[in-house]
């Protein structure tokens, strides 16, 4: 199936029915009061997270969606039948967007999470609602008012704990591919990787030790501008709680080494400030490739120094499995220490939120 991550839909929701003008008349009541009755109300257009979808291609497709109109109001006090409300399906990760004022309606996170995107109009009123002491025979109703109108934007973001970058051919997709039961293609020439892909790491069987990490195509300079493929998948990597930089330390030249990790930086720095001050770790790949493991060492050793990184790194090998181990280890203990650091700050906003003096 065809990855398809954003989609453009129209959606409307139903319009209320009218109020009834109507009277009581029957074989020895000839001269009835009002019975107009209400109509009904207008339907309601939902957007729903789904666990089983996995893309937007279905609105590729089919872009209008139109809940169901009220019924009008009948005679004999019958209020007319609301409108049927309508749920469309999306991705978890899907943020939905007004795309007239550019306005976040809401993120969809979990499976089953609900989202009303168009309320449906308000029933009118029949003519039994205007009677009066001294208006014994109303012949006045309302309408039903319109249901809402809106364009709206899907923008799938993929849900992850760890996001990988990286030049095309860093091993960004062996990584994967030696840490979970994901894969994805491998070969040597670039952009093998043409979707994001995601995949589950276990360190063993509970659910606390483990994370799902993602993978996205490789950047090239000018992703940020549009060039190559990063760019329309780096939105992916916005939710995720630390990124790892793959750089391939197999070649022998340290400055092209460099130059080509300030691309990546400078790229990621272009497309989000937010996004270039996440936790980013630098993981330098292919170390197989290198005969001396002191040589390794050394030349790390020179990458980080003129890339004035201060921040960890690590070395592996995606082939052999060196360091892996060791890298998902901390991997699982950043995102479980960030987790109580949440919390923590959840629970003192709370505390100071707090009126002591509401129960006196």
């Amino acid at each position: 199936m065809r990855f398809v991550d954003e989609a453009t839909i129209l959606v409307i929701a139903g319009d209320g029915g009218n109020g009834c003008i109507s009277f009581r008349r029957e074989k020895y009541i000839p001269k009835g009061g009002p019975d107009g009755g209400d109509g009904g109300d207008g339907g309601d257009v939902y957007i729903e997270a789904d666990q089983n979808i996995n893309t937007l291609l279905a609105y590729q497709f089919k872009k209008c969606f139109s809940a169901e109109c009220g019924q009008n109001g009948q005679s004999r006090g019958c209020t007319g039948k609301k409108g049927k409300d309508i749920i469309i399906k999306v991705p978890i990760g899907t943020r939905v967007i007004n795309k007239i004022v550019d306005e976040v309606l809401g993120d969809m996170i979990y499976h089953k999470q609900k989202l009303i995107v168009a309320k449906g109009g308000w029933h009118g009123l029949g003519n039994i609602r205007f009677k009066s002491s001294i208006n014994r025979t109303p012949r006045q109703n309302t309408l039903g008012t319109p249901g809402e109108k809106r364009d709206l934007y899907l923008q799938l973001m993929l849900l992850a704990d760890v996001g990988m970058l990286g030049l095309p051919n860093s091993g960004k997709s062996t990584f994967i591919r030696a840490v979970s039961a994901a894969t994805p293609k491998v070969a040597s020439y670039p952009f093998t990787t043409l979707v994001p892909s995601l995949g589950v790491v276990r360190m063993d069987s509970s659910n606390s030790n483990q994370f799902v990490v993602a993978d996205i195509p490789g950047l090239i300079e000018g992703a940020s501008e549009g060039t190559g493929l990063g760019i329309r998948f780096l939105k992916h990597l916005e939710r995720c709680r630390v990124l790892l930089h793959l750089i391939d330390i197999s070649s022998t030249n340290t400055s092209t080494i460099v130059n080509n990790a300030r691309i990546i930086m400078h790229e990621l720095e272009k497309y989000s400030s937010k996004l270039f001050h996440k936790p980013r770790w630098i993981v330098f790949n292919k170390i197989d490739l290198i005969i001396s493991h002191e040589e390794v060492k050394n030349r790390a050793m020179k990458i980080i120094k003129l890339l004035e990184w201060n921040e960890k790194y690590y070395l592996i090998s995606s082939i052999n499995c060196d360091g892996i181990k060791q890298l998902c280890a901390d991997i699982i203990y950043f995102i479980s220490q960030n987790t109580k650091m949440l919390e923590l700050k959840i629970e003192d906003k709370q505390l100071r939120n707090f009126n002591f003096f509401d129960d006196l």
